[in-house]
């Protein structure tokens, strides 16, 4: 394979101080008028060639993190990063392990100095990081065998929770310290997201959702979506809940998946876009979500949905120039700031990936900073 081949081929798999360099791009939101919104800020924590960002997580305005790869078509090179940004500026966070990360994709955190990454490790067996601004140490649980996948991650104090796959079946890994446990699910397939009690992924032919409730994790009934997965999940408390995905109906044909949950039961929640994809989502814990990904039909534009009530709207930035596409990964809220950050990676008209974080707020937000 080609590498231009090799790009196009992970253009489309990829669901999975620095000098801030305003874009400042025009933005529209529909169906409301556009002076409602604005896009804020394009920047980037400049990785090094070839890198995009997985994962983002705001503990507050002045602490948010990000983790992602470099070097993503060498597999000699291809290294995780973590980056954490102050409130003025990124830097890059160190991983004391010679070891080394490769794709790092999920963060997580219990407080400030209790922060957490998975991805994939390069001695084939998955990465787990715990550290602060100081640095990160790897983390080896006994339960994790060479060949399992770690995806997503949730921290609370005491417990941490880490989701993926093992073998043919999803897998969930619990624990802290040096007492770590493992348990698959029933159901083949892969959980890449987990929050407040609940991991999702899906079967391989249907969405799939587990519950943690009696002291272990169960399926949960969920509507019938031939051919649905789901790739990220917000809970605000155990009686609302959204998750994303989408829908694949054939080679390049795929329409996105939002799932709401009422306490009671998970039900399909319309959404705008019928060849929109979906990759992540986040909320303000009052029913205000936003979830980020990719529209084909406008490629090039930074792309999120806003919904709230049951309603959805499509919010979208202005194109860059030299940019043939735009993915957003993983979005986190900024609490206190009414703003949301998204995560993940701008292609060039000749192929190069550079990562990217598009920053959005009401424009009464950004007209006061």
């Amino acid at each position: 394979m080609t590498r231009r081949s090799r790009r196009r081929a992970l253009s489309l798999i990829l669901a999975t101080s620095v000098a801030w360099t305003q874009v400042t791009p025009a933005a529209h939101a529909e169906p409301r008028p556009p002076q409602i919104e604005a896009w804020q800020q394009s920047t980037s924590v400049r990785l090094q060639a070839d890198g995009s960002l997985s994962d983002v997580l705001a503990i507050s305005p002045s602490d948010v993190w990000a983790v992602g790869q470099q070097e993503i078509w060498d597999v000699w090179k291809n290294r995780g990063t973590i980056r954490h940004w102050d409130g003025a500026r990124w830097a890059e966070v160190g991983i004391r392990d010679n070891t080394a990360a490769g794709n790092l994709r999920g963060l997580a955190a219990a407080s400030p100095s209790d922060v957490w990454a998975v991805g994939d490790g390069h001695d084939g067996v998955p990465y787990l990081a715990h550290g602060d601004t100081g640095g990160f140490d790897r983390v080896r649980p006994s339960a994790l065998h060479a060949g399992d996948w770690l995806g997503g991650v949730d921290a609370k104090a005491g417990k941490i929770v880490a989701v993926g796959s093992r073998e043919r079946n999803g897998l969930i890994l619990t624990g802290q310290g040096n007492s770590w446990s493992a348990q698959e699910t029933k159901e083949k397939g892969a959980l890449y997201a987990v929050s407040g009690g609940f991991a999702v992924g899906d079967t391989g032919t249907e969405p799939l959702i587990v519950h943690y409730s009696g002291g272990s994790w169960k399926s949960m009934p969920l509507p019938s979506v031939p051919g649905g997965y789901l790739r990220d999940v917000q809970v605000d408390n155990s009686k609302r809940a959204l998750a994303v995905g989408g829908i694949y109906r054939g080679p390049g044909d795929v329409s996105p998946l939002a799932l709401v949950w009422n306490g009671k039961r998970w039900r399909e929640l319309p959404v705008p876009g019928p060849e929109t994809r979906l990759y992540g989502v986040t909320g303000d814990g009052k029913g205000r979500y936003w979830m980020t990904g990719y529209d084909p039909a406008r490629a090039a534009e930074p792309f999120m949905m806003r919904c709230e009530k049951g309603a959805c709207e499509t919010i979208r930035g202005g194109g860059a120039t030299g940019r043939s596409s735009v993915r957003l990964q993983a979005v986190t809220y900024l609490a206190g700031k009414s703003t949301v950050w998204a995560v993940g990676h701008a292609v060039d008209t000749k192929d190069r990936y550079t990562d990217v974080v598009e920053s959005f707020a009401p424009r009464t937000t950004t007209s006061k900073s």
